[in-house]
């Protein structure tokens, strides 16, 4: 039996994160306005190396979203509104993570969909999650 709407439940109450503060699930507001940031940049990279074309536009947005989450447990965006990808298991996160999470997200319908913790089946498949750092 699920206890989603009892009092006291919460995204990420059963992978033992708190209901708020630092290591909680990073909420839609955060979640946006990373993507906005992240998807921000990238456009102005494809304007000025490649005219705006849509296929660098993807490639851009995947390379930098791989590489940013391998060196800092975050893409640029994430980083700066206070969220970080790290995986369910605790510990490092290894190298494929991000790059399943993110061809996922590229694919962008497993983004969308998501389960009661408020996780993207990027992150499910990738066995991520984004919490927030502060």
């Amino acid at each position: 039996m699920s206890s989603a709407g009892v009092a006291g439940d919460w995204p990420g109450r059963d992978l033992g994160l708190p209901a708020s503060g630092p290591r909680s699930i990073g909420r839609l507001g955060r979640r946006i306005g990373a993507l906005a940031i992240d998807y921000g940049y990238t456009v102005i990279i494809s304007m000025v190396f490649f005219g705006y074309d849509r296929f660098s536009l993807i490639a851009i947005f995947a390379v930098t979203q791989i590489v940013s989450i391998l060196l800092a447990n975050g893409s640029i965006g994430h980083l700066l509104v206070g969220l970080r990808v790290v995986p369910v298991t605790g510990g490092r996160l290894q190298w494929w993570r991000p790059i399943v999470r993110t061809l996922l997200l590229c694919l962008v319908i497993p983004a969308v969909i998501w389960d009661k913790d408020q996780r993207g089946m990027h992150d499910r498949g990738a066995g991520t999650v984004l919490v927030s750092v502060r």
